[in-house]
């Protein structure tokens, strides 16, 4: 079996393509697709499903839209004609470029055309006017987990994707998060983001620690193991710190959290026993064992190359930029391991879906093309390629992904230690319609902690803030 690609190739700015082309569009320089995941940056669009975007699709939906049409009526269908194309927009890097020349090949009457737009953020904005105009959508929609909420208290604008052909197609939770209280699925899982530990076997050696990645697994079964063998860590190499940044850590452990901020009934809960341990526990390790970097950040990108920092928690997508960061290949002494192992059992952080809109003409050919660009064979050629972790039962348990390592991971078996994280994964966390919203105040409390703020006096302001919003 190959070894996954070990690098990630960008994308080269280019105008719009006319119709009837069947190469894809690239309207700007996308990045790794996981850098629009995290919150509080510019790169990481993750807190920003904001309040009023959420009104506008679920309150505004009946209003006066573009042309005066109801929003939630179906379009006329019709046949693709001549030189026309079926649009998809994506955002970041889905790893589809090939996917999509295989397709066009094989379909000629259905030719596609795929539109990349850098980051979520600015995809989210857009597709936000063009919902409210009713107009200008393309034929399928890349949406960002944390957006499906929205999708999901709004399906009247969206088509039902459910089918007999994709029925158990894809991890519980990731179906369970698309799909609407009477059975709707208004969206197809891309990809999946379960967590490992990401690893310095060269900086573990250096602290008299085991190096070989079973051994490593087996010392930090729990959270209270992982932050006692960061303490052992700091002791024996205290120019390096346990691991990459405090809000990493607090999105790890909240991943594991089944209702973080909001109840099942959307009632906001912030003071809840499950959050105050997070908070707790991450602002009492700040001091000893977190670089205090703002993840995503200039001095967070440093510590990859000055032995900033021993672990870090992995999706799968992580791996692009811990590669990115250190450098590809790796700098003379410089090691980065993998194990097969999350504190607390499993944890999901990433991962996207595709939806059709009501307003496309194409609907068949779009639901069509959207079932196959997700099935299990290319969603195994896209993690071939970009490392992104499949959502699909069927392809987490395929001889290509369990076969499957990474080189610049001194050859770990990356397909396996994926498939036995997704397997692990039994919380999702509860996503209300204020959850990336109370993400974001949540992280810039343990950033205050971690630029010298008392812990107490941060957690007030979180509660006070959050408050606010209601």
């Amino acid at each position: 079996m190959e070894a996954l690609s070990r690098r990630h190739h960008p994308v080269t700015a280019d105008h719009r393509r006319p119709a009837g082309r069947s190469s894809t569009v690239r309207i700007t320089n996308p990045g790794p697709r996981r850098g629009s995941l995290i919150p509080g940056t510019r790169k990481r669009a993750h807190r920003v499903v904001a309040v009023a975007a959420l009104s506008a699709m679920v309150l505004g939906l009946t209003a006066a839209c573009g042309g005066g049409d109801d929003p939630t009526k179906s379009a006329e269908q019709k046949d693709l004609e001549k030189g026309e194309t079926l649009t998809i927009t994506t955002f970041g890097e889905f790893g589809y470029d090939a996917l999509i020349e295989e397709w066009n090949a094989a379909n000629p009457d259905i030719q596609v055309e795929q539109t990349k737009v850098s980051l979520w953020d600015d995809w989210k904005n857009e597709l936000n006017t063009l919902l409210q105009a009713n107009e200008g959508l393309p034929d399928v929609v890349a949406i960002e987990g944390d957006f499906m909420p929205a999708l999901v208290a709004a399906p009247e604008r969206w088509v039902d994707l459910s089918s007999d052909e994709v029925e158990g197609r894809w991890l519980d939770f990731k179906t369970e998060a698309a799909t609407t209280p009477d059975g709707a699925l208004v969206g197809y899982a891309t990809d999946a983001g379960p967590e490992a530990i990401c690893y310095r076997a060269d900086l573990f050696e250096k602290a008299g620690l085991p190096t070989d990645r079973e051994e490593v697994a087996a010392l930090m079964g729990t959270w209270d193991d992982y932050f006692a063998l960061g303490e052992q860590f700091v002791d024996a190499l205290p120019s390096t710190k346990w691991y990459d940044a405090s809000g990493s850590i607090a999105q790890a452990m909240l991943n594991q959290v089944e209702f973080p901020f909001e109840k099942s009934d959307n009632t906001v809960d912030v003071e809840n026993p499950e959050l105050k341990a997070v908070y707790e526990t991450v602002t009492g390790h700040t001091e000893k064992l977190s670089t205090k970097a703002s993840q995503w950040g200039d001095d967070w990108t440093a510590g990859f190359k000055n032995d900033g920092f021993a672990t870090i928690p992995c999706p799968g997508w992580m791996r692009s930029n811990i590669r990115d960061n250190t450098g590809d290949p790796a700098p003379d002494g410089i090691d980065w391991d993998i194990a097969d192992v999350f504190p607390g059992g499993g944890g999901n952080w990433g991962g996207s879906y595709l939806a059709v809109p009501k307003s496309s003409p194409h609907q068949k050919e779009a639901q069509e093309f959207a079932a196959w660009i997700t099935a299990p064979e290319q969603e195994l050629k896209v993690f071939q390629a970009q490392g992104n972790v499949p959502a699909q039962v069927a392809a987490l348990e395929d001889p290509v992904m369990l076969e499957a390592t990474d080189a610049y991971f001194n050859d770990a078996p990356t397909g396996q230690i994926y498939s036995n994280r997704a397997a692990a994964i039994t919380v999702q966390p509860y996503h209300g319609p204020l959850y990336s919203d109370i993400l974001g105040k949540f992280q810039d409390a343990i950033n205050r902690v971690d630029q010298g703020g008392d812990p107490g006096d941060s957690w007030d302001k979180f509660v006070a803030e959050v408050a606010a919003l209601q």
